[in-house]
Parts: structure tokens; C-alpha cells; sequence
């Protein structure tokens, strides 16, 4: 990023390590030997086997100020290289999400709102670590049933019509005519058949991501970035809405699993909207129909 053009990227849609430990090279080696460390593997929910979770509980103040610098820096370059009225999509949870979009608002970006992704994982509502006998009416968080993904906006210069005709953005892509892009989005967890292609531990579902993807760029033009690209999933969700992206992945394990995954996720599909309201796939796919070229 620091290496792009200013006013070179229209849209940032990225799931980053927003709790920034669980991905040092040390820890990635404990995932990757199922040894924990930060993460917890293989967490259990009343008997119930749980995929590898980060502990954000377990950060220390310093993890704490390294992550509000980490993300300080990222601001910084986001802001420079996105058009004005670009906007950045940035998935983070409950625990954090302020440590990430302050240093955002510091930068220059307007907040613009937030997603809320519904999902039913199996985080939290973990009764007391060693004493769930003792305490086993007590759970130490709600489980939960959300995920917040921050939406932030480069200022548009002048008004949104007019950064609309020059920029191509300063808005969101409606997902019809008739209705337009909204900050709840029903999401089923990623399917088995996706994680399959890319085992990726914070990999997110095509139905989803191709949502937020799609509505990143409000003409469907312009060029979609992904600067902490995992597993591969916007990338793949750009190329199955039809938009140019790019993908930045410094792990090398991880960057030769989304170049494997990404045209085999993109491939996945009308069942991959199965999470998804109807209301919503049958916009999308009358869209689709209008866009068919006529043959006689």
C-alpha cells in the first residue's frame, strides 16, 4: 500500500488481524501443530467440538498499543491510496472493534456506519474456565450471535452526485432498483464445501462476502482491494461479482492457498446464497437476467 498511487483504489472491503498476536509467526506455528498458545484448540461448547478461535481476553495492554499503532499505520495508507468518497469495509468484533476504528476516524475517514453480520457461531458462553461445575449457571460472555463489520468513507469532494461523475464512488451499489443495501446481512457460517478449498481459520462465506463486495462499488466500477487477503475469499467473491481486485497476503502459506482457492471459490455456484434472504437472491438474480445479453 505504501508502494500504490494515490487515489488508486475506489473501494477496501478486508478482514485483517484485528486482534494482531493470533497471526505473529509464532502463533501461526502453534495453530498450524494444533498446539494453542492463543489460540484455543480444540475449544468444546457443552460437548460440542469447536473449530480454533483466538483468546482476545488474553491480550495485555501492550498487545493492546501495538494493535492501535498496527492500525494507525494501516489509516494512514488506506486513506491515501483510496478516491475520494472510496469506502472501507473492515471486519473486527466486539471486543476490539474500537481500538480499530478510532485510528481510522483519526486518519481522516468518516464513519459511515456499521454491518451487522448475524451468524450463530459457537463463541463465547463459556461458563467459568476449571469451575463450570461450581458455576454452571454462569457464562463468562454471551454467546454470540454477530459479527461488526466498521463502514467507513473517504470525504467526497463536494457533493455525492458530483464525486459519483468523477471518482465513480461516495455511495453503495443498491442491491435492486427497488431495494437498497442494508447494514443487516442473515449469514449462515462458511460452508464445509469452502473450507474444503480454503482452510483458512477466519475464512468467510461467498454468500456473504459477495454482498459486501458487490456493494462496494456503487457503479460496479473501479478497482476493489483486499490488503489482508487470507484465504482468498474477497478476492474470489470480486471475481465472481465481475469486479477488478486485487489481494495482498504476506503469509506465504496462506498466499499459495488463496491462489489455489480463489478461482474455485468463484466457481462455487447459485447454492452458495443459501444463507441469504430471499428477498435479496431474487433481487440479485433478476438483476442477473437483465444484464443476460439477448441472443435470437
Amino acid at each position: 500500500m505504501e508502494k500504490r498511487g494515490e487515489n488508486s483504489i475506489h473501494a477496501i472491503v478486508t478482514d485483517p488481524p484485528y486482534g494482531l498476536r493470533e497471526y505473529t509467526p509464532h502463533e501461526k506455528e502453534k495453530l498450524r501443530n494444533g498446539r494453542g498458545g492463543v489460540w484455543r484448540i480444540p475449544p468444546s461448547f457443552d460437548g460440542c467440538k469447536r473449530r480454533p478461535l483466538p483468546r482476545f481476553t488474553v491480550l495485555t495492554e501492550g498487545d493492546r498499543e501495538k494493535l492501535r499503532d498496527f492500525f494507525s499505520q494501516f489509516s494512514r495508507r488506506a486513506v491515501r491510496v483510496l478516491v475520494p468518497g472510496g469506502h472501507l469495509f473492515i471486519a473486527t468484533n466486539p471486543l476490539l472493534s474500537h481500538l480499530v476504528y478510532l485510528p481510522l476516524m483519526e486518519a481522516g475517514f468518516e464513519k459511515r456506519g456499521e454491518l451487522i453480520r448475524l451468524v450463530k457461531t459457537l463463541r463465547g458462553g463459556d461458563r467459568p474456565k476449571n469451575a463450570h461445575g461450581e458455576f454452571g449457571e454462569v457464562t463468562v460472555m454471551p454467546r454470540s450471535g454477530w459479527e461488526p463489520w466498521g463502514l467507513f468513507r473517504k470525504p467526497c469532494e463536494g457533493r455525492v452526485q458530483d464525486n459519483l461523475r468523477k471518482w465513480k464512488t461516495g455511495g453503495l451499489r443498491r442491491i435492486s432498483s427497488k431495494l437498497p443495501f442494508e447494514d443487516v446481512i442473515r449469514s449462515a457460517p462458511t460452508r464445509a464445501a469452502e473450507r474444503a478449498i480454503a482452510p483458512h481459520p477466519s475464512l468467510k462465506p461467498q454468500a456473504f462476502m459477495r454482498q459486501v463486495v458487490r456493494a462496494s462499488l456503487p457503479l460496479g466500477v473501479g478497482t476493489m482491494l483486499d490488503p489482508f487477503m487470507g484465504g482468498g475469499s474477497t478476492i474470489a467473491a470480486a471475481v465472481a461479482v465481475g469486479y477488478e481486485s486485487i489481494g495482498i497476503e504476506d503469509d506465504p502459506v496462506f498466499y499459495r492457498m488463496a491462489e489455489r482457492a480463489i478461482p474455485r471459490l468463484a466457481e462455487q455456484g447459485p447454492d452458495v446464497m443459501l444463507g441469504t434472504p430471499a428477498t435479496t437472491r431474487r433481487a440479485l438474480r433478476d438483476e442477473r437476467m437483465q444484464l443476460l445479453p439477448f441472443e435470437a
